[in-house]
C-alpha cells in the first residue's frame, strides 16, 4: 500500500516511526507492505515512488525543520492538492493541525483525496467537526474508506468499539471528560494551584499546545462530541450546533466551593438525541 503523508509534525513523525519500527510485523500479520511514497509539510515535500527512507526523512525534518531539505528529491512550496490528486498512492494519511474556524487545510486535503479515489486516515478533528456528514457521504459515494478513530480517545478505541460492538443497541446519550489538557489543569486547580501556573505546567509537560485556546475554550471537546454524535448517534450536526463553555472563567472560588462540598470541577461533554454541550460541571469526587 502506497501512502501520501500530509503533515509531518508530531503526529506525522510518530506515524512514520511506527511504520519504520513495525513494518515487518505488519507484512507478516496483515499481508501487505505499507510504503510512504510522499511526505508533505507546510514548507515542502519529497517523493520516491519506490518508498521513502523514513529514517532519513525523520533526520532531515529534525535538523532542518522541513522535509524540503531531503537530499536530491526535496522540493519547496508544495501544491498539496496537486500532489494528492496526481500521486500514485492508495491512501492519504492527513495529520495537519486541527483548525476549527474553517477546517483548512485539512478539509480540502481530505476532499481532494476522496475525490481522487484514495482512502483517507485522519486524526484532524477540524474537518470532521465542521463537515463530517458531507465527508462521510463523499467517502461513500467514491467507495473509499474514511477512517478517524484516532480523533476521539487517542489510544482508547471508543469509536471502533461503539460501531463494532454496540450496533444492536440504542445509545441514548454520551457524556465524559474528553480533553486531557483541561483535565490536568482542573486537577491541579483542585490542589490549590492557580490557573495560569497549571496551564504553564501542562505546556511544559507537552499536554497543552503553545496556543491552548482549542483546549481551554472547549473547542477540542466540542469537536469530539460532534464526531461521536455523527458516528455513534447518527446525528448530523456540526461544531456550530454545540453549546460550548470552556474553563477560562473557572475561578479558585468555584474550585473551593466544589471541594468543600466533596465535589470536583471537570469539563464535561454531553450528548443526547436532542442536545450537545460542553461546559464545566461539578462532579462527585
Amino acid at each position: 500500500m502506497r501512502i501520501i503523508l500530509v503533515g509531518f509534525g508530531t503526529v506525522g513523525r510518530s506515524f512514520a516511526r511506527i511504520l519504520e519500527r513495525d513494518k515487518d510485523r505488519i507484512i507478516r500479520e496483515y499481508g501487505f507492505e505499507p510504503q510512504i511514497t510522499t511526505i508533505v509539510d507546510s514548507e515542502g515535500y519529497c517523493h520516491d515512488e519506490k518508498g521513502l527512507d523514513l529514517s532519513l526523512a525523520l533526520r532531515v525534518k529534525e535538523k532542518n525543520g522541513t522535509i524540503a531539505k531531503f537530499p536530491r528529491i526535496g522540493r519547496a512550496r508544495p501544491n498539496t492538492s496537486r500532489l494528492i490528486e496526481n500521486g500514485e498512492a492508495e491512501a492519504v494519511v492527513e495529520t495537519t493541525p486541527s483548525n476549527f474556524r474553517d477546517g483548512e487545510p485539512g478539509l480540502s486535503n481530505i476532499r481532494q483525496a476522496l475525490t481522487s479515489k484514495k482512502h483517507v486516515v485522519t486524526v484532524n478533528k477540524g474537518p470532521l467537526a465542521l463537515a463530517m456528514p458531507a465527508l462521510t457521504e463523499l467517502a461513500k459515494h467514491m467507495d473509499r474508506q474514511l477512517r478517524f478513530s484516532g480523533t476521539v480517545g487517542g489510544g482508547t478505541p471508543f469509536l471502533s468499539f461503539a460501531s463494532k460492538c454496540l450496533p444492536g443497541e440504542k445509545i441514548q446519550g454520551v457524556h465524559g471528560i474528553l480533553n486531557g489538557t483541561t483535565n490536568y489543569i482542573l486537577t491541579r486547580m483542585q490542589m490549590s494551584v492557580d490557573y495560569q501556573t497549571a496551564l504553564s505546567e501542562a505546556q511544559e509537560k507537552g499536554y497543552a499546545e503553545t496556543d491552548p485556546r482549542n483546549d481551554v475554550e472547549g473547542l477540542d471537546t466540542a469537536a469530539k462530541i460532534v464526531i461521536i454524535a455523527n458516528w455513534v448517534l447518527k446525528r448530523r450536526i456540526s461544531l456550530h450546533d454545540v453549546d460550548v463553555t470552556g474553563i477560562t472563567k473557572v475561578t479558585p472560588q468555584h474550585i473551593k466551593k466544589a471541594r468543600d462540598s466533596g465535589r470536583t470541577v471537570k469539563l464535561v461533554g454531553r450528548l443526547s438525541e436532542t442536545q450537545a454541550s460542553v461546559k464545566p460541571e461539578e462532579l462527585s469526587s
